[in-house]
């Protein structure tokens, strides 16, 4: 009889490239591990209303943990979800307005930013973005009350005082990528915390649980699961803690990572 695993895969530079190109071994690779009875979730930063593509989600997921954590869906049903408050929303977006950082602020239906406040650090994909989500992209106008905010990303700018935004956030924890991007979630949420809760509500043992990703956000999901699949692209900090590091996302990362461990 074959245990049941749950498997939670990153999007970015994991499931697909930067160019959001999902390679064939990828998706024989998830196939079979459903064929095998396994289950396949999203694990990502992004949160829920910034996972839209059909070809993505046609892979075939039981479920999806978005937000860092923050919102957590199966089989299409939300079943955990942490939002801020009105109060953290619009403190959070005076803090950044004050200290030049322009922002995303991530819901479960909507994302709220203004193309022009981009423009001064020279961020091309904010554009990009407001082209893929289309009416899911507000500006940041339409915050009120009430409105359903999971998260917020930033950029860094020449003239941010990052030391003196965490003061002022002290209820929110950071993700720094490279110190040019980072992402800001409600304090104590993670994608371990994610991993958490579904195990706690699914009643799922940490020895059935598989992680594969590539970056600073899978850290700690990274730290919490004993199976971790690093893929070969992957950042250096991440592949020094992973128990396996795979082949390249184009090498056929994932199908080796999972053939590795004998889910496929």
């Amino acid at each position: 009889m074959i245990m049941k695993k749950y498997v939670f895969f990153d999007i970015d530079g994991t499931l697909w490239d930067f160019h959001q190109v999902i390679p064939e071994s990828t998706k024989k690779a998830i196939s079979m591990l459903r064929e095998n009875g396994h289950a396949a979730y999203i694990n990502t930063g992004r949160a829920r209303s910034n996972i839209i593509e059909k070809e993505l989600l046609d892979l075939g997921f039981e479920g999806i943990v978005a937000g860092c954590g923050t919102h957590i869906e199966k089989n299409g049903e939300v079943i955990y979800e942490k939002l801020m408050t009105d109060e953290q929303i619009a403190r959070s977006l005076k803090v950044l307005t004050d200290n030049k950082m322009p922002m995303v602020f991530e819901g479960p239906e909507d994302h709220f930013f203004n193309v022009e406040d981009f423009e001064s650090v020279g961020d091309p994909y904010i554009q990009l973005l407001k082209d893929r989500l289309g009416p899911i992209a507000k500006p940041t106008s339409m915050i009120g009350k009430g409105t359903r905010i999971n998260k917020f990303s930033a950029d860094i700018s020449e003239d941010t005082d990052f030391e003196k935004v965490m003061s002022l956030l002290p209820d929110f924890d950071f993700i720094d990528h490279n110190g040019v991007i980072v992402e800001i979630i409600p304090e104590g949420f993670s994608k371990a915390t994610g991993i958490k809760e579904f195990m706690e509500l699914e009643h799922i043992d940490l020895d059935d649980v598989f992680v594969v990703g590539d970056s600073m956000n899978d850290m700690d999901m990274f730290r919490l699961a004993k199976h971790s699949i690093c893929m070969g692209n992957g950042d250096d900090r991440i592949k020094a803690i992973a128990e396996y590091v795979t082949t390249d996302i184009h090498e056929d990362g994932i199908f080796n990572g999972l053939r590795h461990y004998g889910l496929i």
